[in-house]
């Protein structure tokens, strides 16, 4: 039997303009992902922008909005799949007002694919996008120096970039970025190698895609975790918890504590899992079945050793997001994993300096910024610390007046200072 082909989740990130977009329909097209009638929308949606020929960045730009404006707004999710591997893309917008939607795509990634203009550098953007993915916990980086045919693939710029990014990856604690020239609009490096550089001898962007690690989003230090998102009462009596399992496997037997209620149990039985049923891998749903009766309800989770936190106060990492500045005292509502609970800015440490990497001192915390924060909530919160989980150890904050989500957090202080 032939082994499974891996997934490999991956997040473009970048400024604006850089080409991110064309970048992923150049990987579309010419690994023939796309049917007939997608393409022959794409060219409608070309010709009635006038700008001709096909416009890659058109695969990814769905909304209507985004074609009329040539940027990308929202996340677009594709898939594709070589004869090596799978993978699912997300194309974030660059735009800085769209900050929020690439911190939702790089959340659950396990590479990202930095696409930036080789002739202008590293931008502040794309310095923040790279900043926000370290604090998302992606340590894997391949970085597409693109629009090399405009520098006409003079060596000096890529070597500028590869500089730029490689010292600065080693602050935000990436694995030995990769920095591949390329040219999205005419095709180079992108899935073929192109003798147009001949000084550059590493593998195409798709090449290292296909060699990449992947799984990395779904691993952890922690013991397997259920957050409790519904109660199910069984036909023949008694109920079952229902949940996405995270952290890692969780197995019919094994000793569970009911958190924040404190009772320790055991696994009867694991309804939803394929095969056997004796045991479930992180991001599958399923429903538990326990030996005994609790009063656990949604926002309650079940955890194995080591156990995660049960607590009321959060130091932190936020993305600030409003439009108003997040300040002490402020009231919001805090979204951790099934539990909903109102929450208080309890302190301001200060806000991380994209250029240096350093924490500047200040009591308030302005749009697109990422601030330190101490936050206090309601109800007590089961949290493990974000480098040990990327599930428990996230949340988000919420404007009860609107119900905008104004913040993506991380429990525990940035890990790269």
């Amino acid at each position: 039997m032939d082994a499974p082909i891996e997934l490999l989740r991956l997040a473009t990130i970048g400024s604006v303009d850089d080409g991110k977009s064309t970048l992923i329909g150049r990987l579309l097209v010419d690994t023939r992902q796309l049917f007939d009638d997608q393409l022959d929308a794409v060219a409608a949606a070309s010709a009635k922008r006038g700008v001709g020929d096909l416009d890659l960045s058109f695969v990814t730009d769905g909304l209507r909005a985004e074609r009329e404006q040539g940027i990308t707004i929202d996340v677009a999710y594709r898939y594709a799949t070589t004869p090596k591997r799978k993978f699912v893309i997300a194309d974030c917008p660059g735009h800085v007002q769209y900050t929020r939607n690439m911190a939702t795509g790089a959340s659950t990634a396990d590479l990202a694919l930095v696409v930036l203009d080789a002739t202008a550098g590293l931008k502040e953007q794309t310095r923040r996008h790279l900043c926000i993915a370290a604090l998302l916990g992606v340590r894997n980086v391949i970085v597409a120096a693109n629009k090399m045919d405009l520098a006409d693939w003079e060596r000096a710029p890529y070597d500028r970039v590869n500089d730029e990014v490689r010292e600065l990856g080693k602050r935000l604690g990436f694995v030995d970025p990769l920095v591949i020239p390329v040219s999205a609009l005419n095709g180079d490096n992108v899935v073929e190698p192109s003798a147009i550089a001949n000084w550059y001898e590493g593998p195409s962007v798709l090449e290292a895609l296909e060699g990449a690690a992947a799984g990395s989003w779904s691993s952890s230090n922690s013991g397997a975790r259920l957050p409790i998102q519904w109660v199910l009462r069984q036909s023949g009596g008694g109920r079952t918890y229902a949940g996405m399992v995270n952290g890692a496997n969780l197995s019919v037997g094994d000793e569970v504590t009911l958190l924040p209620q404190g009772i320790t149990t055991s696994v009867k039985a694991i309804n939803g899992v394929p095969g056997n049923g004796h045991s479930a891998a992180p991001g599958l749903s399923v429903d538990v079945d326990l030996p005994v009766d609790t009063d656990a309800g949604r926002g309650d989770m079940l955890a194995t050793e080591p156990f995660p936190s049960v607590t009321r106060e959060l130091a932190a990492t936020v993305c600030w997001f409003g439009e108003e500045p997040l300040i002490p005292g402020q009231r919001l509502r805090l979204k951790h994993t099934t539990r909903s609970t109102p929450a208080r800015i309890k302190g301001i440490d200060g806000v991380l300096d994209i250029e240096s990497l350093t924490v500047t001192t200040t009591h308030e915390v302005d749009f697109n910024e990422i601030g330190l924060v101490h936050i206090e909530t309601s109800d007590p919160l089961t949290v493990d610390d974000y480098r040990d989980n990327r599930v428990t150890g996230s949340f988000v904050l919420i404007d009860e007046r609107n119900n905008a989500t104004v913040a993506a957090g991380m429990v525990g202080h940035v890990e790269f200072l």
